[in-house]
């Protein structure tokens, strides 16, 4: 039974952990939270143990460990089915949000990567085509939608906005129309607001690497 087994979010508040903790928010369930350092406690043998690439987030539920925050996302929406954060198995928007949510954590963020470190492959050889491939086909399945998957709020919609909005903010993406209206349509949402408020008032104690600590 999933209440008898504790979650625990190992993340860092400046990291992809604040995908994973905005959807532990949108279950409400209780859940643990370590709070790990780049370099340091996120390379100790301990954590190790737990994510051998030293990265965060991971999720643990009882001994079973989960990371990167697609698998996050599914994994949690299924624990909490009467929120409906995953549409009914087998239905078209459940074929919907494998599609979008994977086409995001595979071929949207190897594209993205390959934009950062200017290193793009051949088109031909690539997941992801081009830069302008990803993003026209990203965009077209958002044209005129508030939802990815069916007529209402899933993970695949969180897992969107939470992409759009980090690589619209660091300039990786252009903040289209589009983009922006999907993106602060569920950034309004009130487990965002939480989730957001719980690691911004972790940065003090928990800064960045490669950003100076506020004075």
């Amino acid at each position: 039974m999933r209440d008898a087994l504790t979650l625990a979010l190992y993340t860092h508040p400046m990291s992809r952990g604040r995908v994973a903790r905005w959807m532990l928010e949108e279950t409400g369930l209780p859940y643990d939270e370590v709070i790990l350092d780049f370099n340091t406690s996120m390379k100790s043998p301990e954590y190790l143990a737990i994510n051998p690439m030293g990265k965060v987030p991971a999720l643990k539920h009882g001994d079973t460990v989960i990371t990167e925050n697609a698998a996050i996302c599914t994994y949690l929406a299924d624990l909490v089915p009467e929120k409906k954060l995953a549409p009914a198995i087998g239905s078209k928007a459940r074929g919907d949000y494998y599609r979008w949510l994977y086409f995001l954590a595979g071929p949207a963020e190897a594209m993205l990567t390959a934009k950062r470190t200017g290193h793009f492959a051949e088109a031909m050889h690539a997941g992801y085509g081009n830069e302008g491939d990803a993003l026209q086909t990203l965009e077209r399945a958002l044209a005129g939608k508030n939802h990815l998957a069916g007529d209402h709020f899933t993970a695949v919609d969180l897992y969107a906005a939470a992409f759009l909005g980090f690589y619209m903010r660091s300039g990786m993406i252009e903040p289209t129309p589009e983009f922006g209206r999907f993106a602060g349509l569920h950034a309004a949402r009130p487990a965002f607001a939480r989730a957001s408020e719980i690691d911004n008032m972790l940065l003090a104690d928990h800064p960045h690497p490669g950003m100076k600590a506020a004075a």
